[in-house]
C-alpha cells in the first residue's frame, strides 16, 4: 500500500504502533516494523542512555524504519530528541505539548514528525507549526486522552476537513473493520495501542494480557478527568483515582498515589492502573504481531471489496 502516510513512515502499511510508556521498547517496535507496520519506541520515562540502547536493539532486530515517541511536556523531551537524531531515527511522533517547541530542531535534522491531537483546533495548530501529519485520537483510546472526550467517529472527518496534511486515526481500532472505517472517514493511516498489548511480543505480564482478553465493552473508564485524563480498565484503583479527582485532589497527589500503586504486586488486578482503550472488549486472542497485521490486511481488503460491490 502506498499513500502519503507510508511515504512519511517508509513502512509497507500505514499502521502505527502507539507508544506505551515502558512497554513499547526496542524489541516490540522492531516486531511491528518487521511485519510491515511502523514500530514506535516510547521515550517517556527513559533516560538517554536507555533510550539509545533500545534504539540500537531495534536496529539489530530489523532493517525496517521505526520511530520514537516524545511527550513534549516531559523533562527528558529535548534529550530524547537529540538521542534520536544521533542514532539516525528518521521519523518521530510527539504528544502532550506544543510541537512548535521542537519543530525547528526536527526539521534541521531532516526528520519527519507526526503529532498527536485530540481536537480540530489542536490539529490546525500542529499543521501551522509545521508537522508532517497529525494522529487524531478519539476518547475511546487507552492511556491519556483529550479532555473534551470527542469520539473517533466524529473527530476524524472534522480534522480531515480542517487540515491539508495527512491524518492518522487512533482510538477504537483493532482490526480490518476499524481500518476501513477510518479510511472511509478520511484518514490515511491508523494507530493502535491496546490491540498490540495483546500480542506475543508485548512485554507486559500475563495478568495484563488476561485482563485485556476478559474485558467487555464497558470495562474501561477515564480515571481522572480534570488533570491528565487517562483511560484504564475499571477496578478499585481506577475508582479511587476518579474519587480523588472529583474531590479536588491535585495532580501531584494523584501522581503520588499512582506511583505508590506501581510499587505493589505486578499481578494485583485491583490495585494497579491498567491502561486500555474501549476496544479491549473486541480482543479475543493473543496473536503474534505478524499474524495480527496480516489478518488485518486480509480483512480490510475483503471488506473494501465487499463494500465496493455494495455501493
Amino acid at each position: 500500500m502506498k499513500n502519503r502516510v507510508t511515504e512519511i513512515l517508509g513502512s509497507e502499511y500505514p499502521i502505527i504502533q502507539g507508544a506505551m510508556r515502558l512497554i513499547s521498547l526496542g524489541e516490540m517496535a522492531a516486531a511491528v516494523s518487521r511485519s510491515g507496520g511502523f514500530g514506535v519506541i516510547g521515550a517517556s520515562g527513559l533516560d538517554g542512555h536507555i533510550l539509545r540502547a533500545e534504539i540500537k536493539k531495534a536496529r539489530i532486530l530489523t532493517d525496517k524504519p521505526f520511530g520514537i515517541n516524545i511527550p513534549i511536556y516531559r523533562p527528558n523531551a529535548f534529550e530524547a530528541l537529540e538521542v534520536g537524531i544521533e542514532e539516525g531515527v528518521r521519523t518521530i511522533t510527539t504528544s502532550a505539548g506544543d510541537p512548535g517547541k521542537v519543530i525547528q530542531r526536527v526539521k534541521q535534522a531532516g526528520m519527519n514528525i507526526l503529532h498527536v491531537v485530540a481536537t480540530v483546533e489542536m490539529a490546525k495548530k500542529a499543521e501551522t507549526a509545521g508537522v508532517d501529519a497529525v494522529i487524531a485520537v478519539g476518547a475511546e483510546g487507552g492511556g491519556h486522552v483529550g479532555r473534551d472526550e470527542i469520539s473517533t467517529l466524529v473527530l476524524i472527518p472534522q480534522v480531515r476537513d480542517a487540515v491539508r496534511i495527512p491524518v492518522v486515526a487512533a482510538g477504537g481500532i483493532a482490526d480490518g473493520r476499524g481500518w476501513v472505517a477510518a479510511f472511509a472517514l478520511g484518514a490515511e493511516g491508523i494507530q493502535m495501542g491496546t490491540r498490540f498489548l495483546a500480542t506475543k511480543e508485548c512485554p507486559v505480564s500475563d495478568t495484563y494480557k488476561d485482563l485485556i482478553l476478559k474485558a467487555k465493552d464497558h470495562s474501561t473508564m477515564i480515571a481522572a478527568q480534570k488533570g491528565f485524563p487517562i483511560r484504564v480498565l475499571k477496578n478499585k484503583a481506577a475508582l479511587t483515582v476518579r474519587a480523588m479527582d472529583e474531590k479536588g485532589a491535585s495532580q501531584e497527589e494523584i501522581n503520588a498515589f499512582v506511583d505508590a500503586l506501581s510499587k505493589g504486586a505486578e499481578d494485583d488486578r485491583e490495585n494497579r492502573l491498567w491502561t486500555a482503550g474501549q476496544v479491549c472488549g473486541m480482543i479475543q486472542s493473543i496473536a503474534s504481531v505478524e499474524e495480527l497485521i496480516q489478518n488485518m490486511v486480509a480483512e480490510a481488503k475483503a471488506i473494501a471489496h465487499s463494500l465496493g460491490k455494495t455501493f
